[in-house]
């Protein structure tokens, strides 16, 4: 297909324009212009994990009275203190709180909680409050706020085909990378090369000279991605699941010297309303697994001090188990931190409350904006006020 024939078939007049995934991300920064010379990795457990079959509160009598079927026997679990362990699957994360390489946050949520994995997600990547809608991603206004003059893509990068909304900002993106071999092939082909041989006639007009700076900057994106990527030989032995192979390209960009801040990777499939013990247990298998080996792959190269790990999930789970062996939407969930630096390592708080629930519920105590700003503010070491929309003390956590 020519050039002309292919713009003039695609839905370019209503600004729809039909583009592979690869080039969707769009704009992006350049790590050299932000302050902050520290990696974070930002890990979503999609679906609504349960928390509360996570790390489990073994010593709450009411524990076992509401998951009659489904509780984990304190002699299977991992116990870490006098009350709480984690799940038994997750014996590769063992050594990792033992090393003081690991946070809990008990209880995390925010008011007025929303139900709907679409909704209760949007909140936890928007950073909104339960009743506003935001277009932009915290980590997207992050990159707006502090990279406004950026001209070199690939600061924020999600492994993965798209780019979820948390790094879309209004003006700043993140790029999704899954295979950086495949992307630099994508735009190498001689369809896009036609494509861009003509460019500069078109770069006045809105729809055209978006198109034309996206697919430039993809380009060149790509490139230093795979070019740099590729310097770097891991050797190190990660499992063979796709999550593990997620973390596995974020360790070759970190330790190739990728001049990239925030990495986004995922891990579904969490919805347990059915026979929650085998779906969740071989999950968090997927993931301890996946996380220890990278962990302790950062700690062999040099960089775990430079690295914070942040996981989450949208919502945890009711605390009484449903009649089909699982649970169904709940509210409040734990959330984790990972890396050299922590500041408290092990449990951050104390452990829910589950005599004290709201309709069956557990009652958050942390809202998840305290950790997103202690995050900005610590970690990133920029203003979290104008990314937060108002003011965060933040917490001791790094």
């Amino acid at each position: 297909m020519r050039r002309r024939d292919f713009l003039k078939n695609t839905a370019l007049a209503s600004g729809a324009f039909l583009i592979p995934s690869f080039l969707k991300p769009l704009e992006v920064l350049a790590a050299d212009q932000l302050t902050s010379q520290r990696n974070l990795v930002i890990i979503q457990l999609s679906g609504g994990n349960d928390g509360l079959n996570t790390v489990i509160p073994y010593g709450m009598d009411a524990y076992y009275q509401k998951r009659n079927t489904i509780a984990i026997k304190p002699q299977e679990l991992i116990k870490l203190n006098d009350l709480q362990g984690l799940n038994p699957n997750m014996e590769a994360l063992r050594e990792i709180y033992d090393q003081g390489w690991m946070n809990i946050i008990n209880s995390v949520g925010y008011p007025n909680p929303d139900r709907s994995h679409f909704r209760s997600m949007d909140i936890w990547q928007t950073a909104s409050k339960s009743d506003e809608y935001l277009t932009t991603g915290w980590i997207g206004r992050f990159l707006d706020a502090n990279c406004q003059d950026c001209q070199n893509p690939y600061t924020a990068i999600e492994v993965d085909d798209s780019l979820s909304l948390a790094l879309k900002g209004k003006n700043q993106k993140g790029i999704a990378v899954k295979d950086p071999a495949r992307l630099y092939s994508s735009t190498r082909e001689p369809f896009f090369k036609e494509l861009l041989s003509s460019h500069d006639d078109h770069l006045n007009e809105d729809n055209l000279g978006y198109l034309y700076k996206t697919m430039i900057e993809t380009q060149s994106s790509a490139a230093y991605i795979q070019n740099t990527s590729k310097t770097y030989n891991n050797s190190f032995e990660y499992p063979q699941t796709a999550f593990g192979n997620q973390l596995k390209t974020v360790s070759r960009f970190i330790n190739s010297g990728l001049k990239t801040r925030v990495y986004y990777v995922s891990l579904s499939g969490f919805d347990t309303h059915t026979g929650q013990l085998e779906q969740q247990g071989r999950l968090l298998k997927q993931y301890s697994e996946g996380l220890a080996a990278f962990l302790k792959d950062l700690r062999g190269t040099g960089k775990l001090d430079q690295t914070l790990v942040l996981t989450f999930s949208e919502f945890g789970r009711r605390v009484e188990q449903n009649a089909s062996n699982g649970t169904d939407h709940g509210t409040a969930n734990n959330l984790f931190l990972f890396g050299g630096k922590l500041s408290k390592p092990g449990f951050f708080n104390d452990a829910p409350d589950l005599a004290n629930l709201d309709n069956g519920d557990l009652k958050y105590k942390v809202d998840f904006r305290e950790v997103y700003a202690t995050v900005l503010s610590k970690w990133l070491q920029v203003n979290n006020e104008g990314i937060l929309d108002r003011g965060f003390s933040g917490l001791d956590l790094v």
